[in-house]
């Protein structure tokens, strides 16, 4: 009696406790917002147990109970949102993926050619285009095999202070000189919750820090007054004279 009893128990826990794993392409997912409201839409199934996102691969990872939903039914209530479809993902296909990266500590040929010689050794690139005019890298990538926060370390890594670049007029980038001991994600946090900032990055090998911001919500020295104003000691280096 009590071998039947674990039996039946030990099924019943086995039971309670499946789970069925779903990935699909979402083509239609760019950020965080989209994200969002692909969970609001999934969840609305009886089942869902967690949803996990990459956005570079425009990639859902759902979680969910076999008893209670299942792969078709996800896809179809994905369907009818219209823009969020759902597509098959493998992990084999080339996912194309390009961005921008803004550092104004690289400052001549040289450094585009150290930068270049880093990314043509890394898995997943596809191609690059340096612009020393404008201090920045615009980089194509396979999104299956590196990530732009890979790209981004190993750029640090090389010495140089990337952050986000973009094309559009209301953008502004800074630069500064800031003690290597505060070169943290502490003062990362800080300086992105200050009005306008839309990426930080430092680097305590150089001791510098970069910030991309919105020059319709700030101006450069409203956004070194705030960075003060926490406590960064950050100072706007002079003219570079590169001696490479």
């Amino acid at each position: 009696m009590r071998v039947l009893l674990f039996i039946l128990s030990s099924l019943f826990f086995s039971s309670a406790t499946a789970q069925d794993t779903l990935t699909v392409r979402i083509k239609g997912m760019k950020c965080e917002e989209c994200g969002h409201k692909v969970m609001v839409a999934v969840k609305q199934l009886p089942g869902i147990e967690s949803m996990r996102f990459n956005y570079e691969r425009r990639t859902s990872t759902i979680v969910y109970d076999p008893a209670q939903t299942c792969a078709d039914s996800i896809r179809a209530r994905l369907a009818a949102t219209g823009r969020f479809k759902a597509s098959a993902y493998s992990p084999t296909e080339v996912i194309r993926r390009g961005f921008g990266l803004r550092m104004d500590d690289m400052h001549c040929q040289n450094c585009a050619n150290r930068i270049a010689a880093k990314l043509q050794q890394m898995e997943g690139i596809d191609s690059m285009s340096p612009h020393l005019d404008k201090h920045y890298f615009f980089i194509r990538y396979d999104a299956n095999r590196t990530c732009k926060d890979t790209i981004r370390t190993a750029l640090k890594g090389l010495g140089f202070t990337p952050v986000n670049y973009y094309t559009g007029p209301k953008v502004g980038y800074a630069y500064y000189n800031i003690p290597a001991a505060q070169a943290t994600q502490q003062t990362m946090d800080e300086v992105l919750i200050l009005d306008g900032v839309e990426d930080v990055n430092v680097n305590a090998q150089r001791q510098s820090m970069a910030v991309t911001f919105f020059t319709d919500e700030t101006n450069a020295d409203r956004l070194l007054a705030g960075i003060l104003a926490a406590g960064i000691k950050a100072q706007v280096p002079p003219p570079h004279e590169c001696k490479e």
